[in-house]
């Protein structure tokens, strides 16, 4: 083979041609327009789509960097300028294969796969020197921006371009720099929902803050994980922080962070298990494990341990997490904090037995032999300084634990149980007393020896009393609870004797009378009174049975009813008369 032809089989060196300036132009900015153009050439590709998309995902995050950099004089710098420049090559070699990619005039697909390739790896490796310049602070003296924070109802520009700014600094910025622009962001996402959508819109940011969770300076960990926490309570971006992978370095926070980054890194943590769709990702991470560890060993952490079994009770709605947190003991945890003094960690407590035991009666059993009734009863106690809302929720636990074990009624009764449903019923606002009516209804529904404790200890009183009460629901559930209490005879022939029980019902079955949307149940409290004679006696001479003679001429059946067995009644004392003369 002759020389010429070795020659011409050699491949010739490739060199790159840059395009000559415009007058006044850098090749800084040259870049930025070059980027931004070959994103938008990006779309119109249509051959290697899935290459395409990630060489435009890097060329995004090049130009986000380059425009970072911007205002901090970057071509007084020689190793920043060869940065620029070797990526202003790699630019312009991509631009070539797109141009290629969308007339189809490359040789071969293979190759062309390769060539993207490469070109791809390019665009990493500038990013990874582009972090190096930054890591090592030569731009940081040369940046002097100053930006104002913008008033209150500034336009979306104006608070863009702010962004744009704590950006730089949190991109460029050594530690003190970090974390002054950190701290600005959070007053911002305190201040306006507006800014959140707007960090979230600039993707890198998101990125960076869950990168600054694995800083050892803890300043700039905290602030960060108080931002994600913020972020984190809008429900559309929480699957834009579960795509930046937070998830693994919020539970290292937890598991190692200061004592503001663990609490912080909890609230975020619960925000995001909400709806239990992250609760894969916190088991993977070992964050079950760690949760309840938080929960046995942090004594004194009263917030920490609250936001612990937030989350715990977020992951026990599912069926396999559930099972293990009873494998490892979870339930004996929890009880052992149901004996705090701390309101926020009651309820939390609560909250978590409820889910743990529902539709479970094992575990309501192991629940009640771990202890877990005293605690509930010591919140409901008078004299305790708890609010309503935690003896609100002590009572819907008591509600759904206690009242399918006879042992757990047992207990119950032998405590002061049953006057402080009465003492609430009687002294507490609406929110309270409705939880106790409830309360009433649910254990009225037990058992005989149940409705006679609770006809000694003087219940139908004060549910009558509630019949009258502003909210309907307390009308409604007083209206149930008095219908199983009587269908005790003991308490049927007291609630008769003891006035004026059977005339406020009559008074309330009034048509007119707004509270008197129970006509139905009250008909049929009404109809188990009139098997004694003493109630028929006293209905029939009430002035108040038009209101039964005005439901019966309506139509009523039950009102018809009560008033042919009250015509019975007279026409026996009629006959009874006769005979006795």
């Amino acid at each position: 083979m002759n020389e010429a032809m070795k020659a011409e089989e050699k491949p010739e060196k490739e060199e790159l041609f840059l395009p000559e300036l415009p007058a006044g132009e850098s090749r800084f900015h040259q870049l930025i327009d070059l980027i931004s153009s070959l994103i938008s050439l990006s779309h119109t590709v249509k051959a290697f789509p899935a290459k395409w998309k990630s060489i435009r995902t890097r060329l995004e995050q090049l130009n986000s960097s380059i425009i970072a950099a911007e205002n901090c004089n970057p071509s007084e710098n020689s190793a920043f300028s060869n940065i620029i420049l070797s990526i202003l090559s790699s630019v312009i070699k991509c631009h070539d294969l797109a141009r290629r990619c969308i007339n189809l005039s490359y040789s071969g697909k293979l190759l062309m796969h390769s060539d993207l390739d490469v070109v791809l790896a390019n665009f990493g490796r500038h990013l990874n020197d582009f972090t190096k310049i930054y890591t090592s602070g030569i731009l940081i003296n040369k940046c002097a921006i100053v930006v104002s924070k913008p008033s209150a109802g500034a336009g979306i520009d104006d608070m863009k371009f702010y962004i744009r700014d704590l950006f730089t600094r949190l991109k460029i910025g050594d530690c003190k720099m970090k974390h002054q622009a950190l701290i600005a962001l959070n007053e911002l996402l305190l201040e306006d929902a507006k800014y959140a959508k707007i960090i979230v819109e600039t993707e890198e940011i998101v990125g960076l803050l869950v990168s600054f969770l694995e800083f050892e300076e803890l300043g700039i960990q905290e602030e960060s994980a108080k931002a994600i926490m913020v972020i984190a309570s809008f429900n559309s971006y929480k699957g834009i922080l579960i795509e930046a992978s937070v998830i693994a370095p919020l539970i290292q926070v937890l598991e190692v962070g200061s004592d503001l980054g663990k609490e912080t890194a909890a609230r975020a943590l619960q925000k995001l298990t909400e709806n239990s769709n992250n609760a894969w990702s916190i088991s993977a991470h070992g964050g079950v494990t760690l949760l309840l560890k938080i929960c046995s060993e942090c004594t004194g952490r009263e917030q920490l341990i609250s936001s612990a079994c937030h989350i715990l009770n977020n992951l026990a709605g599912v069926d396999d997490i559930r099972r293990f947190l009873i494998e490892e003991g979870a339930i004996s945890v929890v009880v052992k904090l149901s004996r705090s003094k701390h309101e926020v960690l009651q309820i939390r407590v609560v909250e978590f037995l409820q889910t743990m035991a529902s539709g479970d009666d094992s575990v309501r059993q192991m629940i009640i032999r771990e202890g877990g009734i005293w605690p509930l009863l010591q919140v409901l106690d008078p004299r305790s300084s708890f609010s309503t809302k935690t003896r609100e929720v002590a009572l819907l636990a008591i509600d759904n634990l206690c009242f399918v074990s006879h042992t757990s009624i047992n207990t119950l009764m032998g405590s002061e149980f049953l006057s402080w449903i009465i003492f609430f019923m009687r002294n507490g606002d609406i929110s309270i007393q409705e939880s106790a009516a409830k309360t009433s209804f649910c254990l009225s529904g037990t058992s005989d020896e149940t409705r006679k404790a609770m006809g000694d200890t003087g219940f139908m009183p004060e549910l009558v009393k509630l019949l009258n009460s502003k909210s309907p629901e307390i009308r409604e559930l007083a209206a149930k609870a008095l219908l199983n209490m009587v269908l005790l005879p003991r308490n049927r022939k007291r609630f008769i004797h003891e006035n004026p029980n059977v005339i406020r019902v009559l008074q309330l079955l009034n048509p007119e009378d707004e509270k008197s949307d129970n006509k139905k149940l009250l008909l049929s409290l009404l109809m188990l009174l009139t098997n004694s004679n003493t109630a028929r006696r006293k209905i029939a001479s009430s002035e108040y049975n038009k209101n039964l003679e005005k439901l019966a001429e309506a139509g009523v059946i039950d009102a018809k009813r009560i008033i042919k067995k009250l015509s019975e009644n007279r026409f026996r004392t009629i006959l009874s008369g006769i005979w006795k003369a």
